[in-house]
């Protein structure tokens, strides 16, 4: 479902015939140990169930983006503190119409060095174009930043995060850490490659809080005045307010804030981090000039074999769940709704809520 511009204030171009891009993000990809063991099957490990009532909504998107916050460092499978997922988990993201994954996060050296690579020989083997991590510094200047064309229009993804648990990367492999010399030179990269959007995808914050601290804050704003276009944030695990910004020096320019998305699916229980967010963005181009011509967002729950009584996870959307909820799931899932509105309509600015 779009959105109507009014939801921007935003500017019509009425002159040229527009191209126009469907952007959709979503959180936290996550594999703890029970949902790996609710997933195996007699010959492996079958995810289908967990992104059916959610897939068709990705699928509409013409670019779905999301964070991985695992390795598939291959067997023995295993959740926190170190994750490793199995490959079908990373094939069953892909079946749900996702295109681009980011893989700089504090979860993405879990399996060391052989981990890092297989992960990146995985998403290889699937074709799914990934930013974040890398073989080597030669790898990274050939695929980093990432470029998407998609109908006419080019994109370029960043990606960083705040730190890898305490484990180092072991040369020569690359993490994308949050360092400003480096980002700059980034961003100056990113413009030769003549992007009609620059998008940060940043894994960062404090976890389980609901406001972003003041340093996020200032990094966003530094990031939008060297040259980034928008903003998709990660890790607190709670989803955090969404902001739509004036540009500075053209009004008619807008760019979109999302702190943090939340959990898209993991077996996360506490207050806040069974849920998250699937935010839309939708970029036009007119000419030699892209704007942001929409945003929304939709809120996603998880439905827990403890709570269902079913054997697999499922995410549901939040605002239109099945009506065979039991009432374990009904509680859980209105306290999650209703603490997240409570927060957006306090907090949220110059974006709306759409359901699918």
């Amino acid at each position: 479902m779009k959105c109507g511009c009014l939801l921007l204030g935003c500017i019509l171009w009425h002159a040229a015939p527009a191209q126009t891009v469907d952007l959709l993000f979503a959180g936290d990809l996550m594999q703890h140990q029970a949902q790996i063991d609710a997933a195996r099957t007699a010959t492996g490990y079958n995810y289908d169930s967990c992104f059916t009532l959610v897939k068709p909504e990705i699928e509409k998107a013409d670019l779905a983006v999301a964070n991985l916050e695992v390795t598939l460092a291959g067997k023995p499978y295993k959740g926190y503190p170190q994750f490793s997922a199995p490959d079908e988990y990373l094939k069953a993201v892909k079946d749900a119409g996702f295109d681009v994954l980011v893989t700089a996060n504090n979860h993405c050296l879990d399996g060391g060095k052989k981990g890092l690579a297989r992960t990146i020989s995985m998403l290889d083997s699937l074709r799914i174009p990934f930013a974040g991590t890398y073989r080597d510094a030669a790898e990274r200047s050939r695929r980093y930043p990432l470029l998407v064309e998609q109908n006419g229009l080019r994109i370029v993804f960043l990606n960083y995060t705040y730190g890898t648990n305490g484990l180092k990367v072991s040369p020569p492999q690359v993490v994308n850490y949050i360092d400003t010399l480096q980002i700059r030179k980034d961003i100056q990269a990113a413009r030769r490659l003549r992007p009609d959007a620059i998008i940060a995808l940043m894994h960062w914050g404090l976890e389980y809080k609901s406001q972003p601290e003041a340093s996020t804050r200032q990094l966003a704003r530094w990031l939008i005045r060297e040259g980034v276009d928008h903003i998709i944030g990660s890790h607190p695990h709670v989803v955090q307010p969404i902001e739509v910004w004036e540009d500075e020096k053209d009004r008619s320019r807008r760019h979109l804030v999302v702190y943090s998305l939340g959990n898209y699916i993991s077996n996360m229980s506490k207050s806040g981090t069974d849920g998250g967010l699937m935010v839309r963005l939708q970029l036009t181009k007119k000419g030699e000039t892209t704007r942001l011509s929409d945003c929304a967002y939709s809120l996603v729950w998880v439905s827990r074999p403890v709570l269902s009584g079913k054997s697999q996870y499922r995410l549901y959307p939040a605002a239109n769940p099945p009506q065979d909820l039991t009432p374990a799931e009904q509680t859980r899932l209105h306290t999650f709704v209703g603490e997240s509105r409570r927060l957006f309509e306090k907090y949220n600015r110059g974006i709306k809520e759409y359901v699918f």
